[in-house]
Order: structure tokens, then C-alpha cells, then sequence
């Protein structure tokens, strides 16, 4: 079997419908996870998604907030969805398809402008989310599964602009680096991206405050697909759709990509 997945913060599922669409028209992954759908989940759009043969979807949904989905054209059943951190936010869901292989769908908290959790709730809400994730799959370490998301968190040097001038800025703090590092080796977690793409500089996202976003090319790679050991090497072809940031009302992060062969 083999299947091509898709994950993107769409940054509101309902105001993007059109967009949604379109990259199941034009790429028509067979799996598509959204982060940050913004929608409770039965005002999610889902008969135009469903006309385009995406008949199956999990998700779990908050009015104007968060919010994550898995829309699918093969056969799934919903698997899990936990609230990490026990924050009572929509930022996970879990979705089995037929043969087996379990996707779980994160929107990891963004964690405010200040990285000192005494000073900023929402930083100690991020580092306690991460927590949360890594003891999970340390307690029952996960086989035959992807992981994808807006996971928030530029781990490399070559996935952000500027390492030294981004060390002091959210997301790429070294102390989150080391949370999402724990997190990956808790589950043994392979980066596909990164696999496939080893090398230089890679984004998945360019903020909405710059006007020329291409041209001053300021992105970071916050948007992440890995998988376990047993099935990452199925994985190939993974691209970033970098000009999917440029179409008309975009979300602020491009969609990532890969396929398994399985």
C-alpha cells in the first residue's frame, strides 16, 4: 500500500476552505492533517471535503481556537486524543488507518513571546505539553506510527533564518530544543523531513509581519513528520510547498509532505 500524507496549520479551516480544496485538487494527498482549525468539529467543512473523496475524518475542535483534523480518503477510525498538559485544548487527535498504521495529528502550544516560564504562562504550558508528549511514548513506546504537526519548535540550526539571532526567541530556545529532542528519543521518532532532506536550510513557515516573506526568506521549519523506526524507511519524497505560502489570503505555514510505501 502506499499513500501520500499531508500536514499544515491551515490557520482557520472555515476562511480557508477554498484553499484546502485546492491542494486536494491539485497534490490530492491521501491523508491531510490540519493544526489550528479554529472551528468546533461539525462546523467544519467537511461535505466539500468529503465531494472531493475525503470521506473519512477525525478531529476534536474548539470555537475560534485551536483545533486539529485528519481528513483521509483511505478508511480510518479514530485512535486517540488526549488533552497534554491537561490544558482542555484541542491539540491532538489520532487516527488508524486499515493497515494498521496509527497518525497522530499534534498543535503543539506556541508558548507566547517571553521563553521563561515565570514570567509567561504560556511558556510553561509548552514545556509542560512537551513533557507530557515525551512520557507518553516513553511509557508505551509507539510502533507503526506517524507523528505530524505544527509541533512550533525549529530544532536545527538550519531550520530557522538566523540560529544566533533566534537563540533568545520563542521556538527555538535551546531549552525547547531540548524538550522536543527528549520527545522525538522517547519514541524513537525518526525525522522524515529530514531523512529525505538532510541537508541546508528548509522552512515550513514565514511570519504574516513581513510584507516580502519570499524575498527576505525569515521562515523557520515548525511543521514536522516523523515516524517510527519500523516504517521510516518506507518513507520517501518529502517536499515543503513553499509556493502554497504565496497564494491569495494564505495560511502563515506551507504544507509538508511525504510517502509510504507500506
Amino acid at each position: 500500500m502506499t499513500f501520500t500524507l499531508a500536514t499544515w496549520n491551515i490557520n482557520s479551516v472555515r476562511l480557508r476552505e477554498a484553499l484546502v480544496c485546492r491542494l486536494m485538487t491539485e497534490e490530492a494527498p491521501d491523508v491531510l492533517c490540519l493544526q489550528e482549525c479554529k472551528s468546533p468539529v461539525e462546523k467544519i467543512p467537511f461535505a466539500a471535503f468529503e465531494a472531493l473523496g475525503y470521506r473519512y475524518m477525525v478531529a476534536r475542535g474548539q470555537k475560534g481556537y485551536n483545533g486539529v483534523a485528519i481528513l483521509s480518503k483511505l478508511p480510518m477510525e479514530e485512535a486517540a486524543a488526549e488533552d497534554y498538559a491537561n490544558l482542555g485544548h484541542a491539540r491532538h487527535i489520532a487516527g488508524q488507518l486499515e493497515n494498521g498504521v496509527t497518525i497522530h495529528n499534534f498543535y503543539v502550544p506556541a508558548g507566547g513571546d517571553v521563553p521563561d516560564r515565570e514570567q509567561n504562562v504560556k511558556f510553561g504550558q509548552k514545556l509542560d505539553f512537551l513533557t507530557h508528549m515525551r512520557d507518553d511514548f516513553m511509557a508505551a513506546k509507539p510502533q507503526k506510527s506517524i507523528l505530524v504537526g505544527d509541533l512550533n519548535i525549529a530544532p536545527r540550526e538550519d531550520d530557522v533564518w538566523n540560529h544566533k539571532a533566534l537563540l533568545k526567541i520563542v521556538s527555538h530556545t535551546p531549552i525547547e530544543v531540548e524538550h522536543l529532542t527528549q520527545v522525538q528519543a522517547a519514541g524513537d521518532w525518526v525525522d522524515v523531513t529530514r531523512k529525505d532532506i538532510p541537508e541546508g536550510r528548509l522552512y515550513s513557515w514565514w511570519s504574516y509581519r513581513s510584507p516580502d516573506w519570499d524575498g527576505a526568506d525569515k521562515g523557520r521549519r515548525l511543521d514536522h513528520l516523523w515516524a517510527t523506526p519500523d516504517i521510516a524507511s518506507a518513507a520517501h519524497s518529502s517536499r515543503i510547498l513553499r509556493a502554497v505560502r504565496g497564494w491569495e489570503q494564505p495560511s502563515d505555514h506551507a504544507p509538508v509532505f511525504a510517502t509510504f510505501d507500506l
